[in-house]
């Protein structure tokens, strides 16, 4: 019988990984301060560490942490430190690229499992025997394997060593991430978390000859983007995933928003949940992919090469969150939280912690002092508006808006 692998999802900061795990992750992956490859997300500091395991461990869900970068001299002294505290807070399993770095959680950070990061490039089954040998619990699979190799790799292997992929979010033009364009175009590490991302630039083409004379690689009259990447999104293929016997399907983005976590999680949830019981997926929550922003998907290398996106390097944004839930009673007098402008006979949409997205217009809404209020301004102001039904703390309000660029 096979069983139904966790979803994992990013918590950049305590925000997002309060939204990822209320809306249903089985596990959330997240990192300190140092050693993680998400430089520019918001991150955690010890007291945050500890915090997060606490809620994350109250509702179910396990932690795990990155240590994914490849420690320099300078910092691989700092590593043990840094283990022990990730040992004492509690957390689960540590993702981790660097083979000394894999040797000293094993020594300062017995109780938490090693987890093999993707920037270690396992894409053979030998490999994967090779780091459960030395005392991994799991691998997380180099994303530009098709479906079949997987299959091929867990069929190799030992039952117990896990197998985890990505299955959806934003896809690197280059191998699992080993790429130098950022660091020689801008001093940017991608490989220490810092990746500028110039791989979404728009290039022309400049002779020798002629400085100063460009000439477009023309797609289309807005030019071409040569080296950018679709999103990947495998919500559409959860049989074939559970049936080649991954363990972990990991949900790509903390340096993304909360709306982002708390969505995506959501759908892949749901969608999971009904795939694992035999039932069609609900379009309801399939839809919810399409809510945040993403650029074209496609998916990734498990059906063949899913090729470049030429066209541009914009997001589709199409949904803005306007409100946060953080009370609301049996007859739906809810307490609210602005997050942006909206107001009194907008449509908007609610979707919340198991709460089936609906759509309601704005009734009169009042302000903290039950005065009358049209339109709320003033950004994480507390409001007062009545809603159609009893909803969970963590309903998200969000408003129909084009927010893609021209």
């Amino acid at each position: 019988m096979r069983k139904k692998p966790e979803i994992l999802a990013p918590a950049g900061d305590m925000e997002r990984l309060h939204m990822a795990v209320l809306y249903g992750a089985d596990a959330v992956y997240l990192a300190g301060t140092d050693f993680g490859m998400r430089a520019f997300a918001g991150n955690f500091t010890p007291e945050e560490l500890r915090q997060a395991v606490r809620f994350a461990h109250d509702h179910g869900a396990r932690t795990y942490c990155t240590i994914n970068t490849m420690p320099r001299n300078d910092e691989v002294s700092r590593l043990p430190e840094h283990l022990e505290l990730l040992n004492d807070a509690g957390v689960d399993a540590l993702i981790v690229a660097d083979l000394g770095a894999f040797t000293l959680a094993g020594k300062y950070a017995p109780n938490c499992r090693r987890h093999v990061s993707t920037q270690a490039s396992v894409c053979n089954y030998e490999t994967a025997r090779a780091w459960y040998d030395l005392g991994a619990s799991r691998v997380v699979l180099a994303r530009e394997l098709s479906l079949e190799e997987i299959r091929t790799i867990r069929e190799k292997i030992p039952a117990e060593l896990e197998l985890e992929t990505f299955v959806h979010g934003a896809m690197c033009v280059s191998y699992s991430g080993r790429c130098l364009l950022s660091n020689y175009m801008t001093g940017r590490d991608a490989s220490r978390g810092a990746c500028a991302q110039p791989c979404r630039y728009q290039y022309a083409l400049m002779e020798e000859k002629r400085p100063g004379e460009y000439f477009p690689i023309e797609e289309d009259a807005q030019g071409t983007y040569i080296l950018n990447s679709r999103d990947m999104c495998m919500i559409d293929h959860l049989e074939d995933l559970c049936d080649a016997g991954i363990s972990s399907l990991k949900i790509e983005g903390r340096a993304k928003s909360a709306y982002y976590a708390a969505i995506v999680t959501g759908a892949y949830r749901h969608c999971l949940d009904d795939a694992a019981a035999g039932k069609p997926l609900d379009p309801v929550w399939r839809d919810e992919v399409e809510h945040v922003s993403h650029r074209p998907y496609a998916t990734g290398f498990y059906y063949g090469h899913p090729g470049q996106y030429y066209a541009n390097s914009r997001y589709i944004r199409e949904w803005q969150v306007v409100a946060l839930v953080t009370e609301c009673d049996q007859e739906g007098n809810a307490v609210l939280s602005l997050r942006n402008k909206f107001r009194t006979g907008d449509t908007v949409e609610l979707v919340g912690p198991h709460l089936r997205p609906f759509s309601m217009t704005v009734p009169d809404m009042t302000d903290g002092e039950g005065q009358p209020l049209e339109e709320p301004r003033t950004p994480q102001m507390t409001f007062r508006m009545k809603l159609p039904r009893q909803v969970p703390p963590f309903t998200l309000v969000r408003h129909a808006v084009e927010l893609s660029a021209k």
